[in-house]
């Protein structure tokens, strides 16, 4: 496979008498060229492991390589230990297939060998183009089997897993774990294509790290998640190193964009066989949603350690509607101004009606907070010293977080 992209990739080096790399649009090494000096850590590390790593994915986004139609100049980064370089992208019909990249140590590339570069990037389309198709094919066949898998009825769920078994994409031997990775976005908006290419690139950097037939992974528009294979006692520790990765993955992929202030983790409960997926992808999928809403639950979030909110989660918003949780804590919801009162009952009773602790949390004096406490009790029509009026307070201000009725500000 690659064989063309192999013979053009080491013409092109021969004629700049400079280095050169071939990598897909996901920046995942197909050919590099015979040259070995100057190579820097950057480079040799891609070839070992087939990819660039999240931190030099996150540095090199910032060059907004995607919307290049020319060469592009990368400087020195002492730090990564990389040697600047010329970035040609390699298109097909304007459609984006990958980069030609060189190493150009003494940034002395002429405006003649740069005009050769684009030259060549044009011979690498055609090439790259025919290897795509084929790629692209049995990738999608391998998506389409794992959303089965996770979103279909159960007698499509049963085929997926012999699909993607027989298909030689998982060892039918191992339990399961689903683990969701959520991006947490300014402004709520959908995260855009480079969002979610740094989350595939953290997913498919970690499906790497594994052994073959271990793992799956798939990004769909609003997160990515991690299908991986665990074996009898060895399965705690294996969730716990996976995700452990994966958390520094994810911080490196998406540090320094703009659009995503954070991200959070959901993992889901083991089963014992793929064909069982789709449990453990519901409760990190929900996990996952817990812990982006409810600032008391860890940003990696355990379905299994998440307590009352794994039953607040099964209130759909539909049998919320119907049921009132409190008549005065719906009179505060309602009201746009009661946002200061709301947080601080919520504060309050998160730290168990401990008026010192919930002062310093809100850095409010305690005169001030036992006076909002009265005016609350009073809105309210309640008694925050009766045990029951708390839990209904309690529980309906973490419905409300749930379903989005109440988001206090910050």
């Amino acid at each position: 496979m690659y064989a063309e992209i192999h013979q053009l990739v080491d013409s092109v080096a021969a004629k700049l008498s400079r280095p050169a790399i071939v990598e897909d649009r996901r920046q995942r090494l197909v050919a590099y060229s015979r040259h070995s000096e100057p190579i820097d850590a950057v480079c040799h590390a891609s070839i070992l492991q087939r990819c660039v790593s999240a931190e030099v994915m996150a540095w090199l986004g910032r060059f907004e390589l995607a919307k290049a139609r020319g060469p592009v100049r990368t400087p020195r980064n002492l730090v990564l230990g990389m040697l600047p370089r010329v970035c040609v992208p390699i298109r097909h019909r304007d459609l984006l297939l990958g980069y030609l990249w060189f190493i150009d140590e003494e940034e002395s590339m002429s405006e003649e060998q740069l005009a050769l570069a684009e030259t060549a990037a044009q011979g690498f389309a055609l090439a790259l183009y025919r290897e795509v198709l084929a790629g692209e094919l049995a990738s999608s066949r391998e998506t389409e089997a794992i959303r089965n898998l996770l979103l279909a009825e159960s007698d499509a769920q049963a085929y997926a897993a012999r699909t993607l078994i027989d298909g030689g994409h998982f060892d039918p031997s191992l339990g399961v774990v689903v683990v969701v990775a959520r991006p947490v976005l300014v402004h709520d908006v959908m995260p855009d294509d480079q969002i979610r290419l740094a989350v595939e690139h953290a997913l498919v950097n970690i499906r790497h790290e594994l052994p073959a037939r271990h793992a799956l992974h798939l990004v769909s528009y609003s997160h990515g998640l991690l299908l991986f294979g665990t074996e009898g006692e060895a399965a705690e520790p294996t969730v716990d190193r996976c995700v452990s990765q994966l958390d520094h993955a994810l911080q490196s992929a998406l540090s320094g964009l703009e659009q995503a202030s954070s991200f959070v983790i959901g993992i889901g409960g083991p089963r014992s066989c793929l064909e069982e997926a789709h449990g453990s992808y519901l409760e990190a999928s929900e996990a996952a949603r817990i812990a982006a809403l409810m600032p008391d639950v860890s940003r990696i979030a355990r379905w299994s350690q998440l307590g009352i909110y794994r039953v607040l989660a099964q209130v759909s918003s539909r049998d919320l509607g119907e049921l009132v949780i409190h008549p005065g804590l719906e009179r505060l919801l309602a009201d746009p101004e009661a946002g200061p009162l709301l947080q601080t009952l919520e504060a309050y009773l998160d730290l168990a009606g401990n008026a010192l602790a919930t002062s310093e949390r809100l850095q409010l004096h305690r005169t001030s907070l036992y006076y909002r406490i009265q005016r609350l009790e009073q809105l309210a029509g309640t008694d925050l010293k009766d045990g029951n009026e708390r839990l209904s307070l309690h529980l309906g201000l973490k419905l409300a977080r749930l379903t989005g009725r109440y988001r206090p500000a910050g």
